[in-house]
């Protein structure tokens, strides 16, 4: 058998304030990915002071990052998923529809939030 490939990172707010710590097991991950997924809805949830957060605006230029927009059917599924779990939270839920989507090892503070939309997610908890 082969190397594994590595998997795309998917990051929720408390991901990006791990980075904002400097967090060295998130950055060495962040590091290793080949690819970085944030939803907007993550991006508005912890952006402030970009003048305060260099390491934020530098992770979010970064060249494997993607920003992924709330588009309709992006939204739908959101939206979807927050009804069948009984949740109202627009950007857990769409760290998880993105999460699913990408199949995505995802980087969060709050994993009890995320394993009530979605208990089979892969977490890595900062």
């Amino acid at each position: 058998m082969g190397a594994q490939r590595p998997r795309p990172v998917v990051l929720d707010a408390g991901g990006l304030i791990a980075i904002e710590r400097a967090d060295r097991r998130i950055v060495r991950l962040l590091e290793l990915a080949e690819q970085v997924f944030v939803p907007g809805a993550v991006v508005a949830q912890v952006w402030r002071n970009p003048a305060r957060q260099v390491r934020l605006v530098r992770v979010l230029r970064a060249d494997p990052v993607v920003i992924a927009a709330l588009d309709g059917t992006e939204a739908r599924a959101v939206g979807h998923l927050c009804g069948a779990s009984g949740t109202t939270d627009i950007a857990d839920a769409s760290v998880v529809v993105l999460a699913r989507r990408v199949n995505g090892l995802t980087v969060t503070s709050n994993p009890d939030d995320l394993r009530r939309l979605d208990p089979s997610l892969d977490l890595v908890i900062c």
